[in-house]
């Protein structure tokens, strides 16, 4: 049984009403839990790469990754679980565990599917909650994975998703 159906949450995957790009973190997390992160990338076969700036080069640790100074380049990580899904982790800080997905790219029940084994695998191996907000951070959780219940749960009523307006997405 799949943990969301998308006759329930299709309002959460629509780009329209949560930008293109929902904000997904995890918080309280530390170095250890980053290096957690880049252990799973590399373990599960995913397709990935590591970009400083314009450039791509080798993963660091998350150690030397995080004690970068302030003015570096900025750094992402690309990662594809699957072939057409694009998952960027953005490493600013130990703290918390931010990436993005592009919803375009998990439109019915196989992109909710897969975006729910997603968060299942980084929250499991964090053992930490995972949540989703709109794009831009704007407004409350709308689904994450909660490790007590060992699934993705809805965090918000999909009857009451609002459509952003373009201040809203862009802010």
């Amino acid at each position: 049984m799949p943990d969301l159906l998308w006759d329930n949450v299709k309002d959460f995957f629509d780009p329209d009403l949560m930008g293109a790009l929902p904000d997904i973190c995890v918080e309280g997390t530390s170095v250890e839990d980053w290096q957690l992160v880049f252990d799973l990338v590399r373990s599960c076969g995913w397709m990935w790469e590591y970009w400083e700036g314009k450039g791509l080069v080798p993963l660091p640790s998350a150690e030397a990754l995080l004690s970068r100074p302030a003015d570096a380049d900025m750094a992402v990580l690309r990662v594809w679980p699957c072939p057409d899904v694009l998952v960027n982790f953005w490493p600013m800080s130990s703290g918390e565990i931010d990436f993005d997905v592009d919803l375009r790219e998990l439109q019915g029940q196989e992109g909710v599917d897969i975006l729910c084994a997603f968060l299942g695998l980084i929250g499991r191996r964090l053992g930490k909650p995972v949540r989703m907000t709109a794009g831009g951070g704007w407004g409350n959780p709308v689904l994450g994975f909660d490790p007590v219940a060992d699934r993705v749960v809805l965090l918000a009523d999909p009857r009451g998703v609002q459509l952003l307006t373009a201040v809203d997405r862009d802010s």
